[in-house]
């Protein structure tokens, strides 16, 4: 790994993984891994965006994680085979940690065990939002979860496409593009852009 490889990574990533770490460009669409596929490597994303998606009965996408950043299917590290493929849904960079060194360093280093272990607490919020969110019956509600949950400083900045936010949702592009110009109808949602948020005040319908 070279030292500007290195200069572009989170503090918190041990130097002995970066020792063993392979630096591969992605293209938009190439295949990471496949379902039932045995894990070998640990991904983390330095740039673009990877997803782990299903497919459906009807064949249709279902997205269960996007990742723009960080570790990817942490999961894998203590699973036998991919439950999930794993798809570049843009063109980027990941790093390749092989698994035998990554469970080594996470069992000899203790400060690096702690950041895993907040890492996987935040996967595990994020992971509830999202059944909470997809349990909820309305395409309104789900909008607005969304936004309250995923925001920043009470903003979301859409980094896809509306037919994969749709996806991600679990609503037909149609019905999202329906919901959405409701709300902004009605005042309940502001968008500029790529831009979203929820006015002030306003309780989840």
């Amino acid at each position: 790994m070279n030292r500007q490889t290195a200069e572009a990574l989170p503090t918190d990533i041990p130097a002995a993984l970066l020792a063993d770490a392979r630096r591969r460009a992605v293209r938009a669409g190439d295949i990471l891994f496949r379902q039932g596929d045995i894990p070998r490597t640990i991904l983390f994303i330095l740039s673009g965006e990877i997803r782990l998606v299903r497919h459906g009965p009807a064949g249709e996408e279902i997205i269960l994680q996007r990742g723009r950043g960080g570790f990817l299917a942490e999961a894998s590290l203590w699973s036998p085979r991919y439950h999930c493929d794993g798809v570049a849904a843009e063109s980027g960079e990941i790093l390749e940690i092989p698994r035998e060194a990554f469970e080594r360093v996470l069992e000899d280093d203790g400060d690096f065990q702690r950041a895993w272990m907040r890492h996987l607490a935040g996967e595990v919020r994020r992971l509830r939002a999202q059944c909470e969110r997809l349990s909820l019956h309305g395409a309104a509600e789900r909008v607005i979860h969304y936004l309250e949950s995923e925001g920043e400083d009470g903003r979301v900045r859409l980094s896809q496409s509306r037919k994969s936010w749709a996806r991600e949702l679990g609503l037909s592009h149609e019905a999202l593009y329906r919901v959405l110009r409701r709300l902004r109808d009605e005042g309940v949602v502001v968008a500029e852009g790529d831009t979203l948020w929820l006015r002030q005040g306003l309780k989840r319908r």
